[in-house]
């Protein structure tokens, strides 16, 4: 039958089935369902099948995000379990089994796996003596133990594809894992390439989020290469929350609001310049704990202090009407003045040969001529020099048995000579010499203005270059968002140039400064016109793609902290979409029978494509 140039064929519809283990809130699943790969007429549909974590409130969320039943479960072997916890696992707990990960799977066969194992141990935030104790060393060792749970678990039907997801220190901290991990899969069919990549430039994110991927394919059902995902540019962080409400605003939910930070970290974060962080500060002058160039002022909002004509009408009575908030103030034409006031002689002084005003009984300094100029002296005229002090360059007084007639210089030498009280308590200088140390403790300049925050932050402490209190700016990119996001721990502030005037985050007006110690939410109008503020827990959730910035998103529980925690664990969505992408291709060619075929898009680094390749020297 001729086929007519009008009749549309229905698309040859594949399933492809997706699994994952360690899968946190469902970033990656949520990722996966949303691809739709096409091969000529042949069309991929993702269903995830599963995913498995030990964190119940996480499943929760992946239930919630991805439509699929999860399960909690603890991979750890007993071993792990007490190096992990330091204690013998509670009474029911056991150890579990291929048969586990087969019943969270739904006794379905997944054609990927994608793993996303903890990385705290691997993660450059923590230290490289703590990720050496056997606590987290045996977070570590749960990498190998997942993938060989996975590749027990469905051994009888192997998935076409495995994805293993980390942080990229992994290649260095957990090479011996990987060394393993690479020796298992072989053992189980699976040629296996190791690489990179930044889910920001896949995904189009507004953060670089650099992450290190293993790939394996099975041999024996996939031929065709993996190509690699187009890269995007990185978006600045304005771009995603722009399109979102100011913070505090109640159309963004609860997880929109500002954290209450103490009064001197806002003032902290509003000097540091935007796309910096602490080290702007060390070019700021502290003369005794006060800023010398810069003050810092309750801003005047509209009507301040003003003042209405008698015949205008009132505005609007707030509930706190004052002259420093609004025009709450009148010009009464009704006033009386008092005589006092009216003559002038309000706070008057009279000359010693002057005669009195009328003596009143109310006569002060403040109604009327109620103080004197006299010129008398307490002694003799050769000892008027009571409390006197004489210049440096002038001459003394005559030297008298009393002691109270004013014998005292202006001395113009500093502490710092050696002959005046020793530097007694004296603070030197970071740039200066020591004076002579000598053994009295409490007798010379024994104490120094050390610069340096958080102890000694040299080079190589990562105090340096941790990005602590950083400010990123709004047309900047952000950096990978982590799991203990905090604005004195990285770069998690943001200068957010929109209208301060618009923010509903204060809805108190405050004239007073407050103390270094107070806890409240503060718009500082910085230097650079904006708001130096630290994101809000659903702006990391937009930057991760887990949300659309026009939207809610409500997570398991009421913490912040969790919240974040596991914001910062996700695999970002859009990232994972396109990695599926390309796998849901590689898989639709090998159904349809192709081999190899071309396409501009660049092969997936060289070692995956020769991992993917249909001809491998060596392959059985």
């Amino acid at each position: 039958m001729k086929r007519d140039a009008f009749t549309a064929f229905p698309d040859d519809v594949r399933e492809i089935r997706h699994f994952h283990l360690f899968c946190g809130l469902g970033g990656g699943a949520k990722g996966f369902n949303k691809a739709s790969p096409r091969v000529g007429s042949m069309v991929g549909k993702f269903r995830c099948i599963g995913g498995i974590d030990v964190d119940a409130p996480a499943i929760r969320d992946f239930e919630r995000l991805t439509g699929t039943p999860g399960t909690v479960l603890d991979m750890f072997d007993r071993s792990q379990f007490k190096d992990f916890h330091g204690m013998e696992p509670p009474a029911g707990w056991r150890e579990c089994t291929p048969m586990d990960i087969r019943a969270a799977a739904g006794g379905e066969y997944p054609h990927i796996v994608f793993l996303s194992a903890p990385c705290k141990g691997f993660s450059g935030l923590l230290a490289e003596g703590k990720s050496k104790t056997a606590k987290y060393q045996a977070l570590n060792r749960l990498t190998v133990r997942g993938v060989w749970l996975m590749l027990e678990a469905f051994a009888d039907e192997p998935p076409e594809l495995i994805v293993f997801e980390n942080v990229p220190r992994i290649a260095n901290r957990g090479r011996h894992l990987l060394d393993q991990i690479g020796e298992l899969l072989r053992t189980y069919g699976y040629a296996v390439a190791e690489t990179t990549h930044d889910c920001g430039e896949i995904g189009a994110l507004a953060q670089s989020r650099k992450r290190f991927l293993l790939v394996a394919r099975h041999m024996a059902k996939v031929a065709p290469f993996l190509y690699e995902p187009d890269k995007k540019r990185l978006q600045a962080v304005g771009t995603v929350l722009d399109r979102m409400p100011l913070p505090g605003d109640p159309a963004g939910g609860p997880m929109h609001r500002v954290p209450r930070l103490q009064w001197k970290t806002w003032v902290r974060l509003a000097f540091v310049e935007a796309g910096s962080d602490w080290r702007s500060l060390n070019k700021l002058a502290v003369e005794n704990g006060h800023l010398r160039d810069y003050l810092i002022v309750p801003e005047y909002h509209q009507g301040y202090l003003g003042v209405h004509c008698w015949e205008d009408s009132m505005g609007t009575v707030a509930g706190r009407s004052t002259p420093s908030n609004g025009a709450f103030s009148i010009a009464d034409p009704r006033f009386d003045q008092s005589a006092s006031w009216n003559d002038g002689q309000a706070y008057g002084v009279r000359r010693w040969d002057e005669a009195s005003a009328t003596v009143t009984s109310k006569l002060a300094p403040g109604s009327g001529y109620g103080s004197v100029a006299d010129p008398r002296h307490l002694g003799p005229a050769k000892h008027c020099n009571e409390f006197r002090i004489v210049p440096w360059s002038g001459t003394a007084g005559a030297v008298t048995g009393a002691h109270g007639s004013g014998q005292c210089v202006a001395d113009p030498r500093g502490a710092d000579d050696p002959a005046l009280l020793h530097g007694k308590y004296k603070v030197e200088a970071w740039n200066e010499p020591a004076r002579t140390v000598i053994a009295g403790n409490a007798n010379g300049a024994f104490a120094v203005a050390d610069p340096r925050p958080n102890g000694i932050p040299e080079q190589g402490d990562h105090y340096l270059t941790g990005g602590h209190y950083g400010v990123v700016g709004w047309g900047e990119t952000s950096g990978a968002v982590s799991a203990a996001a905090c604005h004195d721990n990285g770069r998690w502030s943001v200068a957010d140039p929109r209208n301060l005037t618009e923010c509903s985050t204060c809805t108190e007006s405050q004239t007073a400064m407050p103390a270094p110690a107070d806890k409240l939410v503060a718009v500082i109008r910085s230097i650079d016109g904006t708001w130096h503020r630290p994101f809000t827990t659903l702006e990391l959730a937009a930057l991760q793609s887990l949300v659309d910035p026009e939207e809610q998103l409500e997570l398991d529980g009421l913490s912040d902290s969790a919240w974040r925690e596991r914001i910062g664990n996700a695999v970002p969505p859009d990232a994972a979409e396109a990695i599926a992408g390309v796998m849901g291709t590689t898989l639709l060619l090998a159904w349809s029978g192709e081999t190899f075929t071309l396409s501009s898009a660049p092969v997936w680094v060289r070692p995956v494509a020769v991992a993917l390749s249909v001809a491998q020297a060596g392959s059985a």
